[in-house]
């Protein structure tokens, strides 16, 4: 088995690249991303998956092994072949592919070329429970507890209502997880943005 493949970029296609690798030339079927990154001469380190069939040994490469776990599982697929799986990650992100999985979503799959409304659904319901869950970049929003004790803390310290909870509401969206998911931190910076506390106008 050929796990991986280090050697200089000799010739570059849309779907392929040529590496010379110790004097012998390995064509790695990439995706498309693999394949625009690629310069002549550069050195391309690919994690890869050689495919065996009776008329024809290939290989297909990625610049992740994430990638590469998902193109094996996409192949143990009912109906998905080494091209379609090529397909799904030349398309969709591993973490799109998780999302879409866990969300017993078809749809992104029914947007690749060669994947029909069948083979879409066998994707979700034979890779569910099987993918790595998708990596977030979204940050935390804060507790709704604890923005409702600092909005009563400003109240208690001279803010009216409205004017307390636009204020923790705006500092939480831009706060980091770490400043919103205390009481005294989030509140900290509340106040840091109020100034000294003052009594509102009845009814301001």
């Amino acid at each position: 088995m050929i796990s991986t493949l280090r050697g200089t970029a000799v010739h570059i296609e849309p779907d392929a690249v040529v590496l010379d690798v110790g004097g012998v030339g390995f064509t790695v079927a990439v995706t498309p991303q693999v394949s625009r990154s690629a310069h002549l001469g550069q050195t391309l380190h690919l994690h890869t998956q050689l495919i065996v069939r009776e008329d024809a040994f290939s290989l297909f490469g990625f610049s992740s092994r994430e990638e590469l776990v998902v193109f094996v599982q996409l192949l143990s697929v009912s109906g998905v072949g080494p091209k379609s799986a090529l397909g799904v990650l030349s398309g969709l992100s591993v973490d799109q592919i998780a999302e879409a999985v866990a969300a017993d979503d078809d749809a992104p799959f029914r947007r690749v070329s060669g994947i029909g409304p069948k083979t879409a659904k066998l994707i979700v319901v034979q890779l569910a429970g099987k993918l790595a869950p998708p990596r977030s970049t979204s940050t935390p929003d804060a507790s709704p507890d604890i923005v409702v004790q600092v909005t009563q803390a400003l109240v208690g310290l001279g803010w009216s209502e409205r004017v307390a909870a636009e204020a923790v509401a705006g500092v939480a969206e831009d706060a980091s997880a770490v400043d919103r998911a205390s009481v005294p931190a989030l509140l900290r910076l509340t106040l840091s943005v109020l100034g000294p506390a003052r009594k509102e106008p009845v009814g301001g």
